[in-house]
């Protein structure tokens, strides 16, 4: 079971933005102390492996999609207390304290942003922040809302959170745009440029990338194949059997923010999708 989370909010902290995607700090340690207790947490490449190390339980590998601030630090913080290995994916373009457009849009939208409006972002734009930020927030207001957890992570603390042990690094694109809307051109540099950049910063980068959306049709999957992946990730679909099936088009177990504690522990015996 590869698990796929986004944020964590540091303890004291505003939760801000799509509602879905920001996880309390405190309830995230408590994820990780119940998972240990049921699963053997093991790095993702070994648990991708045809040869995996032998384990006694279920298998878990931990994720996090979009390198957030919050996720770099406050999450890190989290895993390295207990010395868990995680994987963050990582879309280049939104480091140093970029916003992403649906933390954006979802200062205005609490509840979450309504299905007009990301409809709109994900078919018209493609996924586009700059284009989708252009039309709905052309003077930054929004933007200026969303607090520094909420963002891209620093560079710096991307750097510092690479130096855990157990932590690698992994592609989310280059600016989580919607890879199955692209022309091909542009899919393939938007999958070859983060692989390239994080490689030139990090020694330890795994050949993976989760699709961003968890958007991905055949021609995607061949695009993120010839670009040099050796695996590719959805956001959805459950349990992966090892050695797995299908390279491009592996299943992750989301945890949204909003599901209970009890939610987790269906999730995590794999009850819930």
């Amino acid at each position: 079971m590869v698990l796929a989370y986004h944020n964590i909010v540091p303890s004291g902290s505003e939760i801000s933005g799509d509602p879905s995607l920001h996880l309390p700090q405190d309830a995230f340690g408590r994820h990780l102390d119940m998972l240990v207790r049921t699963h053997d947490v093991m790095p993702l490449a070994m648990a991708l492996s045809a040869t995996p190390a032998r384990a006694n339980r279920p298998v878990a590998a931990i994720t996090f999609d979009d390198a957030y601030s919050g996720a770099v630090t406050a999450g890190v913080s989290e895993l390295a207390r207990r010395g868990l290995p995680a994987t963050i994916f990582v879309a280049p373009a939104f480091l140093d304290g970029r916003p992403f457009w649906w933390d954006t849009l979802g200062v205005d939208h609490p509840l979450g942003i309504p299905d007009r409006i990301r409809e709109r972002a994900l078919l018209v734009h493609r996924g586009d922040g700059d284009a989708i930020l252009a039309e709905a927030d052309p003077r930054g207001e929004l933007a200026a809302r969303v607090p520094s957890h909420a963002r891209g992570a620093s560079l710096h603390d991307l750097t510092s959170a690479a130096g855990v042990a157990g932590l690698t690094l992994a592609s989310h694109t280059w600016s989580h745009a919607n890879l199955v809307a692209l022309d091909v051109a542009r899919r393939a540099s938007e999958l070859t440029r983060p692989l390239e950049w994080l490689r030139a910063r990090f020694d330890n980068v795994l050949p993976y990338v989760s699709y961003p959306y968890g958007f991905s049709c055949l021609r995607v999957e061949k695009a993120a194949a010839d670009a040099g992946y050796e695996a590719a990730f959805r956001i959805s679909g459950g349990w992966i059997h090892a050695p797995p099936d299908a390279a491009f088009a592996l299943p992750r177990v989301n945890i949204p923010s909003g599901s209970s504690i009890a939610g987790f522990q269906l999730r995590a015996a794999g009850l819930v999708r």
